[in-house]
């Protein structure tokens, strides 16, 4: 019996569950802008509590590992990682946008009819998006994409494809052929779908470097001097 304990801290919504092994037991959740370092640590306590989990028991603690919001990714980050040292336990890393597609996926009737691609907003018309299978297999690479008229028309000539994510409505306003091309509009980072892939690395070991792990950012921040 694996206990894991599953952070995802990439957007708005800062969200905790707990798993034994991939069988979700609770989770609890908030959708308050910039609160993530305030209730992160308190959304675990209360979750192992309500479960009857103490700390001792967690074999490792699965973090949603990115792209997704800089601050969000640092206090996911600094939360798991001091987790980790004190309970001496591995932490395991989980793609933000194989978490979202496996969300997508479980709604799905006859989910290997479709191609799957998540979209971050990354603000104005880009997107921190990828293209993977039912299996979640890439068929595109996790990559920054400035959304245009024709953009992924590639893929979308031989198959239909689900565009989900924060990032999906600016493409659905855009795109020009829609024929193969369906829009999801409820699909949000959540802890919820993480049980799976995180047992997964547990069960190989793939596990990070406690002392040097980085979330996964995918482009340089930019931080500007304020005039005053």
């Amino acid at each position: 019996m694996v206990y894991l304990l599953a952070l995802e801290t990439t957007s708005s919504i800062c969200s905790v569950a707990l798993f034994q092994n991939d069988q979700l037991l609770g989770i609890s959740e908030l959708q308050i802008e910039k609160s993530h370092s305030s209730h992160i640590t308190v959304l675990i306590e209360q979750l192992l509590h309500n479960c009857q989990v103490s700390f001792s028991q967690l074999a490792a603690v699965a973090l949603s590992g990115g792209p997704g919001s800089y601050t969000g990714l640092r206090i996911g980050s600094s939360t798991a990682k001091g987790l980790c040292y004190s309970l001496n336990i591995p932490l395991i890393e989980v793609p933000t946008l194989q978490a979202l597609a496996s969300e997508a996926i479980n709604y799905t009737p006859q989910p290997q009819d479709y191609l799957y691609c998540p979209m971050i907003d990354a603000r104005r018309m880009e997107v921190y998006t990828c293209v993977l299978t039912h299996n979640l297999d890439e068929i595109s690479p996790v990559t920054p994409l400035i959304l245009e008229e024709a953009s992924l028309q590639d893929i979308l000539i031989d198959n239909k494809v689900l565009f989900f994510g924060s990032g999906a409505a600016k493409f659905s306003q855009i795109i020009i052929n829609s024929t193969n091309a369906a829009f999801i509009s409820s699909i949000k980072p959540t802890a919820r779908w993480m049980g799976k892939l995180a047992l997964d690395k547990y069960n190989k070991a793939a596990f990070e470097d406690v002392a040097y792990y980085e979330p996964f950012y995918l482009k340089e921040v930019y931080i500007t001097k304020s005039n005053k």
